[in-house]
Formats: structure tokens, sequence, C-alpha cells
């Protein structure tokens, strides 16, 4: 479904991302692990289109999408949804969710969809009317969940979806994830937590100083000492 290949990253004179190569395939769960600062979220910005590589490719579904514009991505079928949740603090829960549905073939089919993201979150129903910066941080990664869900995605990009949330909320989350990859949409996330992001995913790849250092099933990877030298050290 999803196939990066070999992309460099730059900002300006700077590189930070070398030579990474992932695919994601249908129905799967993929986790991107690696320390602050190993360009996890910089390899997002580039599959959605917001960063441009300075080399390599990006394909989807079998079409280049490197060089199209982020909108365009989004109609193909990939969302991504952002660090820190971005959603727009003064727009209601029901606004936000309603933009999310914004590009044509999601349009028609908004109402349907905003039936489903109130079944998987029914905390943003009875919030529905509530402005955005009023709700909890769960709530606003629930909000932020449920925008990316509204465009109908085949794969759905989720950066540090737990980061600053009670253990009751990562577990909500967590079983979130696991129907909606049930109802058939592939998932590729960043987490800082190894243990986490491993126990909830099929294969995991590993970057550390911008470069791709391991990849593997989830159950290898739990186990490997590789991955506990680049988040550990020693």
């Amino acid at each position: 479904m999803l196939k990066v290949s070999d992309i460099e990253v730059s900002y300006g004179d700077y590189q930070v991302v070398w030579g990474v190569s992932l695919q994601v395939d249908a129905g799967e769960v993929v986790s991107l692990l690696g320390p602050n600062g190993s360009g996890k979220s910089t390899i997002f910005n580039t599959i959605s289109g917001l960063l441009k590589p300075k080399a390599g490719r990006v394909e989807f579904e079998g079409a280049r999408i490197d060089r199209q514009p982020s909108h365009q991505i989004v109609r193909r079928g990939l969302a991504h949804i952002l660090e820190r949740r971005r959603v727009f603090p003064y727009l209601t829960v029901r606004q936000n969710l309603w933009l999310g549905g914004y590009h044509p073939e999601a349009r028609a089919h908004r109402v349907e969809t905003l039936k489903q993201v109130y079944e998987l979150f029914p905390r943003l129903r009875e919030r529905e009317s509530q402005l955005a910066y009023s709700l909890s941080g769960g709530e606003q990664q629930m909000l932020a969940l449920g925008r990316g869900l509204m465009s109908r995605p085949k794969l759905l990009m989720v950066d540090e979806p737990f980061l600053g949330l009670s253990p009751a909320v990562v577990q909500e989350m967590k079983d979130a994830f696991k129907r909606i990859n049930a109802e058939g949409v592939s998932i590729l996330f960043i987490e800082q937590n190894v243990q986490v992001a491993l126990s909830m995913s099929h294969r995991g790849y590993i970057l550390e100083s911008g470069r791709l250092v391991l990849e593997g099933e989830s159950e290898a990877l739990l186990t490997s000492a590789e991955v506990k030298r680049v988040f550990l050290g020693g």
C-alpha cells in the first residue's frame, strides 16, 4: 500500500534523513520508532507531502505521490494526524470533525462517517457543541483522530498518539486503533514507548540519527539487543 524508497530529506543545507526505506501493506499496523530527533516526524511529513525529499520516492497504491500536494494525497486515501493534536481551538467538536471530510469523496459520506466516529468515541458526541480548546488532552487526541477518519482513509498515519495521556486514556486509544484496523484501515504510527508500540503493531522500523538501523516483526524487535542499545545506550 505504502512504499518509501531511499528517501533523503534536508532542511536547507542540513540533512536529517539518509536513505530510509519502509513499507506498509494493506491491513497492517506498523510502528516507526527511534529516539527524539531521529527523523520520525520528518519522514511522516515527507510521506504526506508537507516536505519534499531531495532524493528517493514515495508511492501509495502503486502511484508516486512525493511530487503531489498534500490535499491530493489525502484525497487518495492517506490521512496524517500530526503530533500534539493540532485541533482548531475555537471551532466546536462537530465543526472540527466536519472539516476533516472536506474532499469530494469524503464529503458525500460525511453524515455516515460522523456517526461512525461518534460510535468509536462516544465522548465526542457528548461534547459536539464544545469548543475544542475546552476539551481535555485525551479528548483532543480523540478529536484529532476522528477528524482524520472523516477523510475516510485507507492508511492512517499518527504521530505520537499517546503523548501526555493517562494510562486509562492510552488503553482507550489502543482499543480504538484495534477497531479501526479491524475495519480495514492500515496504520503507521510513531510512539516513544517501545513496549507499547511493538505490542500493538505487526512490524516495526527503528531509526537512529536519521538512518534506518533495524526492522522486523514486533515480537523479534521486543527481544532485540540492538533495540535496547538504541534506546538505552551501551
